[in-house]
């Protein structure tokens, strides 16, 4: 079982943040759960827990609960109690805003030669051809003509 290593004392503030969590019930589930750790930590409180008696009430591990009083004794209460949000999208968009203008320039030009109008197909091969993509889909040409109401007829 991990020793105590930082002793939690909350703020008047943060108590009163954390018991509105904890009272409307209506954030994730991970969230509640560092929250009663939090508050069954504070010295301040009368009923302050150990270590082995949080994990054992709110049906943790005692890792766990080490672990979120190390976060907030290091990070503080905002990035112990909320997810992080991610720096980048886990794929990036393989259409951006260039290639998306360089598709509309298109399907507002001439078609081809040989042909009396411009089809998505057309403009997805057309569009790898002048390496505006590596590869294109005729939906998403379809799809970034729709946003723009563009019409090919």
């Amino acid at each position: 079982m991990p020793s105590v290593k930082y002793v939690i004392e909350l703020s008047d503030d943060d108590r009163k943040t954390l018991l509105d969590i904890v009272a409307k019930g209506a954030s994730p589930a991970k969230t509640i759960l560092r929250a009663n750790i939090l508050l069954a930590s504070d010295r301040n409180n009368k009923k302050h827990m150990t270590v082995a008696e949080i994990a054992d009430a709110y049906h943790t591990s005692p890792t766990t609960v080490q672990n979120v009083r190390t976060a907030y004794a290091t990070n503080g209460l905002e990035a112990t109690i909320n997810r992080k949000k991610r720096e980048t999208p886990p794929v990036p968009p393989k259409v951006t805003g260039d290639v998306e203008a360089h598709i509309i320039a298109l399907a507002c030009g001439e078609p081809p030669e040989g042909y009396s109008k411009w089809t998505l197909r057309l403009l997805a091969d057309k569009c790898v051809e002048l390496n505006y993509a590596e590869s294109l889909s005729h939906v998403t040409v379809s799809r970034i003509l729709k946003k723009t109401n563009i019409s090919l007829t």
